[in-house]
């Protein structure tokens, strides 16, 4: 087949892991993110590792890329110019909402204003009613009048949006119709065709999400494709969407909100691949990189999934990996709130100028630059040495704040790395403890540049004994991108109670997404050996405002053949109720919502990821370094390089271990022990 190349850009590095398909050999790479334009960092650096590493462009058969082009957008309000067409009445829905607050606790913080300002947002005298039949059909004179009014608007992008269009979108089809005889270029995003379920709201606010991000995404994925064309003239490219899985640059353009958590979610499968080699099925993630952190859990071997979440304070309906995001990276800025506390984060100096010790113009303390000053990372630099650190700079940015505090500059670099494990602490709560889980329960696997480095406080205040540090940690999410699937999320809209009586009805709504599962399939010449398919349903007591899934069966599509009965989805519902919520009722009726199928195309076999035993003997340090690992008093530390490790060599605290991509401490007291894998697996000192 040839190379295949993951490549996840990040707020500070942009990471390369690329491996032979036909001999397993790897090359790894990272170099600065380019912000201004994610493209070029991935270009110069895949000519960088084509050229380092003596591999012919040609030779590139795929090239899979996470990317944070739509996240920024949002974040930063860098989207198109879009207008909005909806039922007559439905003009303001967006600002409506639902009600809720953004904060419980502060009347004064409200929601971001709308994407498209009401000016742009036009109405229809249409109507579809609840079962799909239409009530009022659209006016053709009265469709030319507000088609005229979106072409005056000169907007970038349309967002088409009408009431149970999910279950009839014939009339959002002849809107689009409409629009593209007379504004070939418009983009369009049609709520049917973007997040097809009920909920009006969430469907309306995803559909703009989308439209807003299209312009943006377009433009992106031009520029990368035309670079692409000299440097991989033979690759297939594969962008990760947030729900785990890769789509073509094509799909990417039609549908960018489905790119909102790309990154997160490569670093989730690169966690999934990892636990799997270490046969550890039960993982807590924490993806520190240089501007926040990602935590996940996953249980069983397997990554829970997400389907309401808030993208740039946005709410968004569509497949998500289960992610919970905290302002918590190398990058994070510390500063004094008005109570005269010090807090680190949200802000990020990011790549540019980047932490004070990076020597780039940044003079505010960061979480890198309490790591230099407290010695806990390698003095020659990062990247082998190839980005220098300077610890005076560093110290002289945390100065102001030590003479604030009346601390030393080593205690109160202490306490900024102490805010930032409580704040990623919390973060892991939420999704552990707050859902019923226990962490102890868990190993934590920490990974992204930082990780590693603040792993073991993390797992120490949460009561975890034992941390697992794969072997590339820097660049797992890129690593990821290189073992993800095809993916594709179809789903159909349908109250129907679970009884005997509905199951005609249920079975048809299941082989109609197994005939668009083929379509997809087909279109994307995935091999009849490598489809698989994941079947499930949104279901709810009738009368509970929301739902939970209900996994029904998984494997290959000519396997899923009759629904089980209803006695026995009821039963499985009763399971997964009792674990959200501790409790069921064997005599309430039961109603499915969603009828939800998941298409994978496998691209990747797994190989055996075992090495050769370790020769005997102890491994060399190559020197040692002072270490703050309290804030009284250096240690003494040994110092090893990550690729003289084998399986079977341990390495006992105090310790630094080094790599191109990032460092590991190991605690005194603390055991760190290669596995047959090359992950690092640390004891914590009970």
């Amino acid at each position: 087949m040839g190379w295949i190349v993951g490549v996840d850009v990040g707020g500070t590095f942009t990471d390369f892991h690329a491996i032979d398909d036909a001999t397993g050999e790897l090359r790894r790479a990272k170099r600065p993110s380019t912000p201004d334009d994610p493209s070029r960092a991935i270009l110069d650096g895949l000519a960088a590792l084509t050229r380092d590493n003596g591999i012919e462009p040609a030779d590139i058969a795929r090239l899979s890329h996470g990317t944070t082009v739509a996240t920024n957008a949002l974040i930063q309000r860098r989207g198109g110019r879009v207008a909005l067409i909806t039922t007559r009445g439905f003009r303001d829905l967006l600002e409506i909402g639902r009600q809720t607050r953004p904060h419980m606790y502060d009347l004064q913080k409200d929601f971001p204003p709308p994407l498209v300002p009401r000016e742009w947002r036009f109405e229809l005298t249409e109507r579809v009613a609840a079962d799909g039949s239409v009530l009022r059909a659209i006016a053709a004179d009265e469709l030319e009048v507000v088609v005229e009014a979106v072409r005056r608007a000169e907007v970038d992008a349309c967002a088409v949006c009408f009431l149970f269009s999910f279950l009839n979108p014939d009339h959002e089809k002849a809107v689009a119709e409409a629009l593209r005889g007379a504004m070939p270029g418009l983009r369009i995003s049609l709520s049917s065709a973007v997040q097809p379920e009920f909920r009006e709201y969430e469907r309306f606010s995803t559909t703009a999400l989308n439209a807003y991000l299209q312009p943006v995404m377009d433009s992106y994925v031009e520029r990368l494709a035309a670079g692409l064309r000299d440097l991989a003239p033979n690759a297939t490219v594969g962008i990760n969407q947030s729900n785990g899985g890769l789509m073509s640059p094509d799909r990417a353009r039609a549908f960018p909100v489905r790119t909102a958590l790309s990154g997160p979610a490569a670093g989730v499968v690169g966690a999934l691949h990892v636990a799997r080699s270490a046969g550890r099925p039960d993982i807590i993630t924490l993806d520190m990189g240089g501007t926040s952190a990602d935590v996940a859990m996953l249980r069983n071997g397997a990554a829970d999934m997400s389907f309401d979440r808030e993208v740039g304070g946005f709410p968004t309906r569509l497949p998500m990996v289960d992610i919970h995001t905290v302002g918590a990276g190398g990058g994070s800025i510390a500063w004094f709130d008005r109570d005269g506390l010090m807090k680190v984060g949200p802000a990020s100096a990011g790549a540019d100028p980047g932490p004070a010790c990076y020597r780039r113009g940044g003079t505010e303390p960061t979480v890198s630059d309490a790591n230099v000053v407290l010695g806990r990372l390698p003095e020659q630099g990062l990247l082998d040495g190839s980005m220098t650190l300077d610890r005076s700079l560093a110290a002289e940015a945390i100065r102001p704040f030590a003479d604030r505090l009346g601390l030393s500059v080593e205690r109160t670099a202490h306490g900024m790395l102490g805010i930032v494990v409580a704040n990623m602490v919390r973060a892991i709560r939420t999704i552990s403890v707050e859902r019923g889980h226990d962490p102890r329960t868990c190993c934590l696997m920490p990974f992204g540049g930082a990780g590693p480095l603040h792993a073991r406080d993390v797992a120490a205040a949460l009561g975890i004994s034992e941390i697992l540090v794969p072997a590339a940690p820097g660049i797992v999410c890129a690593e990821g991108l290189v073992v993800s699937d095809l993916k594709e999320d179809f789903v159909v809209s349908h109250r129907t109670p679970v009884d005997d009586a509905n199951a005609d009805g249920m079975q048809d709504h299941v082989a109609g997404l197994l005939n668009r599962a083929a379509g997809w399939f087909a279109r994307e010449a995935v091999p009849e050996a490598e489809q698989v398919v994941e079947l499930s349903l949104d279901a709810r007591y009738q009368g509970q405002n929301f739902e939970l899934s209900v996994p029904l069966a998984t494997g290959t599509p000519a396997k899923i053949g009759a629904l089980p009965s209803a006695d026995d989805m009821r039963k499985r519902f009763f399971a997964v109720h009792e674990t959200a919520y501790g409790y069921f009722n064997p005599d309430d009726p039961i109603e499915v919502v969603n009828f939800r199928l998941t298409a994978r195309g496998r691209m990747v076999r797994e190989a055996d990821t075992g090495q050769a035993a370790a020769m005997v003997g102890e491994p060399d340090p190559v020197g040692t370094q002072s270490v703050f690992f309290d804030p009284e008093a250096a240690v003494e530390s040994a110092v090893f390089q990550r690729a003289s490790l084998l399986p079977g060599h341990v390495v006992e605290g105090p310790a630094i271990i080094e790599q191109l991509d990032a460092t590991t401490l190991v605690y005194p007291g603390d055991r760190a022990t290669v596995d047959a894998a090359g992950n690092l697996i640390i004891g914590l000192e009970q």
